[in-house]
């Protein structure tokens, strides 16, 4: 099922990272806060389990989180979102996937790959800021289901509806989280009327 969320803050940040005069610095930032108001919308629904505790005053029944999340950035543009969650969500684990896309083909090949051990039992949240063709997004999806992951969201800033609809043809057992829905993809595999090239912006490598 597809979720794009629409929170006010949300919206305005994103509008600051599409700008083509905006710096490294406030690009990171921006990208460093939409990830975190994701998060908080995304685990809304995550699973609580009972707990007895003492506070200052006395003993009480109360909750805890019960599955552990693990984020799984696709290298590397999928590394800035890591920040912005594991502030909000500091106990999260961090697998690694990295994909580079075929210019010509525009398919993805897998170079890098490294996961914790619980994959099977946790809540993975797969974060890039680009949904484009889906074809990165397809393949972590596979390789986190070889190691036995089946609660899985995808979570991304900008999505296209060629991506979104790649993934849930595939995928349909995945949730996807944007920021925003765009227009589509240009010729050269580009969303429109997207932000650029988010790991550019991020490193400053453009």
């Amino acid at each position: 099922m597809l979720y794009v969320l629409k929170h006010p803050l949300i919206t305005h940040k994103l509008t600051q990272m599409r700008k083509s005069t905006t710096g490294t610095k406030d690009f990171r930032q921006n990208l460093d806060e939409i990830a975190g108001l994701m998060a908080y919308e995304i685990t809304r629904d995550i699973p609580l389990k009972n707990v007895s505790i003492e506070t200052p005053v006395t003993a009480m029944e109360t909750f805890e989180v019960s599955k552990d999340i693990i984020l799984v950035p696709i290298l590397r543009a999928g590394l800035g979102m890591v920040n912005g969650i594991s502030n909000l969500v500091p106990t999260v684990k961090i697998a690694h996937v990295g994909l580079y896309r075929d210019e010509e083909t525009l398919e993805p090949h897998t170079y890098f790959a490294k996961y914790p051990k619980n994959m099977d039992q946790a809540i993975c949240l797969i974060v890039d800021p680009m949904l484009a063709t889906g074809g990165s997004a397809i393949e972590a999806i596979n390789l986190i289901k070889k190691q036995g992951a089946t609660d899985i969201k995808l979570v991304c800033l900008v999505g296209a509806p060629e991506g979104v609809n790649a993934v849930e043809k595939v995928h349909s057992d995945v949730d996807i989280y944007l920021a925003a829905l765009d227009e589509k993809l240009n010729d050269k595999g580009y969303i429109v009327p997207g932000l650029g090239d988010a790991g550019d912006r991020i490193f400053g490598t453009k």
